[in-house]
């Protein structure tokens, strides 16, 4: 492990208790979590305390569905990583044909039997969808939908090829598999405020944004890579950058470390840009600066802390925290 710098305070929100009490209740009541084992797994890793970490300035209500959306993504990536379901390819084509539809019409599957991965979706997103404008909507959407596809596609694909996917390939897709962008567009929702289209898609934003979400995801990297190589997994960029430069892993560990400050460094200077050419303080620019600040340092504080990764299976017992039908419909 490498001990990763920051350079932004600490903050929490008060209303994390709140957050962690909710969620353990939102994930019974949908049935998200059934199993002894999925319920302990999960309660080991406190996404109410990450939620709380980088959403500090959410109000109590929005912070648990911020939590909420936390608990959704990260059960849905662990069946694409670590279970049956993300091997078969016509399995999760139809998982991600649902979910698009819901996103596009949430009420559109009303009546009809749904995975209860599929259901809870519905519900965040009528509640998420109702605070945001029409162009918002139809990004996070987008956003999510390209997570789906990335997890069920390009990793999926990977795995079965058994490819190591280039340094290139996987710092682009990384920003999708990881939700990353769903989650920087949710800072919106926090904030009670939207970028622009024309701003969002402008430059300096595009770099400040890509720069965050790489810091991201590779402190998540690097602290989930014990837990990753005990599954076998090669989605990680530690482990791209020791294959694919042929570095041992401390060696490999340190190359990310470097990067990683390298893009905390980009960021700062897009940021410092972004401000002089928006002089006039225009009232969404602070707010997702902050916002994606909060994220860097909330992240590597959760990571630092959180049990989820801090070892891989026990022999014999890989997948066995998962629920079997969260995906599927039960009969």
């Amino acid at each position: 492990m490498i001990d990763v710098a920051c350079p932004f305070p600490f903050a929490v929100s008060p209303h994390a208790p709140q957050a962690r009490k909710h969620l353990s209740i939102w994930t019974r009541d949908t049935g998200l979590l059934r199993g002894t084992r999925a319920r302990e797994r999960f309660e080991r890793a406190d996404f109410g305390w990450f939620a709380a970490l980088v959403y500090p300035t959410a109000d109590a209500e929005t912070l648990k569905l911020m939590a909420e959306w936390f608990a959704w993504l990260f059960l849905v990536d662990d069946q694409l990583d670590d279970g049956d379901f993300g091997r078969s390819p016509e399995r999760m084509a139809q998982a991600v044909r649902l979910m698009r539809r819901i996103l596009d019409d949430p009420s559109a599957e009303r009546g009809t039997p749904l995975p209860p991965a599929a259901d809870a979706l519905a519900d965040l997103w009528r509640r998420t969808a109702s605070r945001a404008s029409p162009a918002w909507r139809g990004r996070f959407a987008d956003h999510l939908e390209q997570c789906l596809t990335a997890a069920t596609v390009w990793e999926a694909g990977n795995r079965m090829r058994g490819a190591v996917p280039s340094e290139d390939s996987y710092i682009a897709n990384r920003r999708h598999t990881g939700a990353i962008y769903v989650c920087m567009d949710l800072i919106e929702i926090v904030e009670r405020m939207e970028v622009p289209v024309e701003d969002y898609t402008a430059s300096t934003f595009r770099t400040a944004l890509d720069a965050a979400c790489d810091v991201v995801c590779w402190v998540n990297d690097v602290h989930s890579l014990s837990k990753e190589r005990s599954l076998g997994e090669v989605h990680n960029f530690v482990y791209v950058v020791e294959h694919h430069r042929r570095l041992d892993e401390r060696q490999a560990l340190e190359a990310v470390g470097a990067a990683i400050a390298q893009r905390t460094e980009v960021f700062l200077a897009a940021e410092e840009r972004l401000l002089r050419e928006h002089p006039n303080d225009v009232p969404w620019l602070r707010p997702a600066l902050a916002g994606m600040r909060s994220w860097m340092r909330g992240n590597l504080d959760w990571s630092r802390r959180t049990q989820r990764y801090a070892s891989g299976p026990a022999e014999g017992d890989s997948g066995s925290y998962l629920e079997a039908d969260l995906m599927d419909v039960r009969p």
